[in-house]
């Protein structure tokens, strides 16, 4: 950015037109005068060098001012650098597709109603890591940690309800296979974002104890149980089900990991649990600004003083004007 550092030494632009105006009306008044007996003596040639010799002097001393008075005033580039420092979060989230999320008590079902707003969730954190992790029966990595947003969003779109032979609600399987995804993490904060609708019936290994393990390695789980407060959803093609969202379990993982749980019973209570989320695990950022200045004074200056010295030297030589 090309700036003046003293703009206020432009006020002193006013003194050429005063001395213009002073040459002009009251300098003439002071020169010289002889008298002769003929003006034929004086001739035209004459009259005419001189002329030619006072325009050409004053040229120079405006110019020669001018270009002083830009110096004066600073010129200089500015250049701004900023060095931003940012501690990145990864963030696995873990996300439940049992049969049961096929249950409309979310519009269109819970499944859907969660990938968008877990989709929403991860175009907020500009900065971070961010994987995921489905499970039902078994446990599957459906995007290692990544901070391509692109891909990530493009496989959360390819997620759907497992197959009927690996049915079931894994969750301590889950847990241990997105901290085993976590744990040689060099990031400042590890999180876990676990959301199920069902209680663990699968796997080999217990939620608390998988939990206890996660904790080990520095990582916070908040958990989510979804699912309406009635005893029973519906899903299409296969009849009412049974809600049995285990709270208790969820409620004690996120305490042994410093997390928290949350319930959601609709889609805006879902979207409302997403955000609260995105403002507790904040990414820090340090800005440094540095500014570097390029002076551009002497670039001004240095003409300034050769068409000063050239005016005089012009005068000397081609004008013949004696010390």
């Amino acid at each position: 950015m090309f700036t003046f550092g003293n703009p206020y030494y432009f006020l002193a632009l006013i003194i050429i037109p005063v001395i213009y105006f002073w040459n002009k009306n009251f300098d003439e008044k002071k020169e010289g005068t002889i008298q002769i007996s003929s003006a034929k003596l004086f001739s035209v040639k004459i009259k005419r060098k001189g002329l030619i010799r006072k325009n050409t002097l004053l040229f120079f001393q405006y110019i020669t001012l001018l270009l002083i008075i830009i110096a004066l005033s600073r010129p200089r580039i500015i250049d701004s650098l900023k060095e931003t420092k940012m501690d990145v979060i990864d963030i696995v989230l873990v996300m439940d597709i049992s049969s049961s999320m096929l249950a409309t008590d979310f519009s269109p079902n819970r499944l859907e109603a969660v990938k968008k707003t877990a989709k929403d969730f991860i175009e907020e954190r500009i900065s971070d890591r961010i994987g995921v992790l489905v499970f039902a029966g078994e446990s599957f990595i459906q995007c290692p940690l990544t901070v391509d947003k692109d891909v990530l969003l493009s496989l959360m779109d390819q997620i759907q309800v497992a197959e009927q032979s690996y049915d079931g609600t894994a969750i301590g399987m889950a847990i241990a296979n997105a901290t085993n995804r976590l744990r040689h993490s060099d990031a400042k904060s590890k999180v876990m974002i676990l959301l199920s609708d069902g209680s663990n019936n699968a796997g080999e290994l217990d939620p608390l104890t998988s939990a206890d393990l996660a904790s080990k390695f520095g990582i916070k789980i908040y958990t989510i149980g979804a699912g309406t407060n009635q005893d029973v959803s519906f899903i299409p093609g296969r009849g009412y089900i049974r809600n049995e969202i285990d709270e208790e379990t969820l409620r004690s993982i996120a305490k042994r990991t410093d997390g928290k749980y949350f319930r959601a019973t609709n889609v805006s209570g879902l979207q409302d649990v997403y955000n609260t989320i995105n403002d507790l695990e904040k990414t820090e950022i340090e800005v440094k600004e540095y500014t570097r200045y390029k002076e551009l004074f002497g670039w001004f200056l240095i003409p300034a003083m050769i068409l000063g010295l050239g005016g005089q030297t012009i005068d000397r030589i081609l004008f013949r004007r004696r010390l």
